[in-house]
């Protein structure tokens, strides 16, 4: 019987082995705690130049559900939500996190888990419309993800769109970058690392889903948001007492470019099982575009792969066809792509 490989997420292995060998090196040094560190300071130094930010404030915690709850809850007034899509990690999986912070997700419906600035902008002005607005949960963020939940990117058109948008109304722009390393590999969304902080408000860079043993970095951009920040993470549980181990790692993936290798790595293998699965004759639920692959199957063939392979089923549709997730990640091998198609 086969082995079966998994592709089942992009954090189902430990980290990449540069990664590991930095902490091995670094275990036994004592350093200060809760990120005031030399390797939370040089890891910060770096993702800065890298941004061409240098006056942001780049902070580290351990997950991204963690990120979400601590910038949104600290950003938003007690009476206001967050934009959402209907597909955002915010509102799906999440478990209530941002609803347990006493604020409400504002759901917008999205194309292929991308808002629109339009969508945003009616949204916005049915609230301002409303003669008793003040009834009604204002508007005071735009959440957005960078890839999106299917995948899917923005461009950099849209997200200037958006910009604007959230400028008109005074809104705070948040990108989750949960798999922000897919999401800068693709060159055609003309994304980099700069244009996001000039575009937006805050934005974090994941760590965890891009080959990271764990970890998150929040880059606040905008100078209004910056004060008593690490108060408000110690406050949430997210001021980690080794906070070094983020530093060492972050300050590894922004060493020779390897945050940008490990996208394109995600990328080239999911682009290598997309078009397997495009001459097999499948079609797919989202565009292919990032690590991120959801193929549409029927019950027979779904149970062919799951003899080969670990992934999950998304949602059935209405014709009784599955929606399937592969994801590939930094550890993803041409083998385990020849594995998932040996009948």
């Amino acid at each position: 019987m086969i082995e079966r490989v998994s592709f089942e997420n992009d954090y189902n292995t430990g980290c990449h082995p540069r990664i590991l060998e930095a902490l091995l090196q670094t275990n036994t040094e004592r350093t200060s705690g809760y990120g005031l560190d030399k390797y939370c300071v040089e890891a910060s130094f770096l993702i800065k130049k890298a941004c061409h930010a240098p006056e942001a404030d780049v902070h580290f915690l351990v997950g991204g559900t963690q990120v979400n709850l601590i910038v949104i809850a600290g950003i938003l007034k007690p009476w206001q939500g967050v934009i959402a899509a209907e597909t955002g990690h915010i509102n799906v999986h999440e478990a209530g996190a941002i609803e347990a912070t006493g604020h409400k997700i504002l759901v917008v419906e999205s194309q292929d888990g991308l808002l629109t600035a339009e969508a945003i902008d009616r949204y916005c002005h049915s609230y301002h419309d409303d003669p008793t607005a003040e009834h009604m949960v204002q508007p005071g963020m735009i959440y957005i993800s960078q890839t999106t939940e299917l995948g899917t990117v923005y461009h950099l058109r849209e997200l200037q769109k958006i910009r604007q948008v959230a400028d008109r109304w005074g809104l705070t722009l948040f990108v989750d970058g949960a798999r922000l390393a897919s999401a800068l590999a693709i060159e055609e969304s003309q994304i980099d690392l700069p244009v996001l902080a000039e575009l937006t408000d805050v934005f974090s860079i994941g760590g965890t889903k891009c080959g990271a043993l764990f970890g998150e970095a929040v880059v606040i951009i905008n100078d209004s948001l910056k004060k008593d920040f690490r108060s408000l993470i110690k406050q949430k549980g997210g001021l980690l007492a080794k906070g070094r181990l983020l530093g060492i790692q972050f300050r590894e993936l922004f060493r020779d470019q390897l945050y940008m290798e490990i996208g394109q790595h995600e990328n080239d293998m999911a682009a290598v099982l997309a078009s397997r699965f495009s001459a097999c004759g499948f079609e797919f639920y989202a565009p292919p575009l990032s690590n991120q692959l959801f193929v549409i199957m029927d019950e027979r063939e779904e149970a062919s792969f799951l003899e080969r392979a670990v992934f999950e089923r998304i949602t059935v549709l209405e014709d009784g066809r599955r929606v399937c997730r592969f994801v590939t990640s930094f550890s993803t091998e041409m083998t385990e792509i020849d594995t998932l198609f040996t009948k």
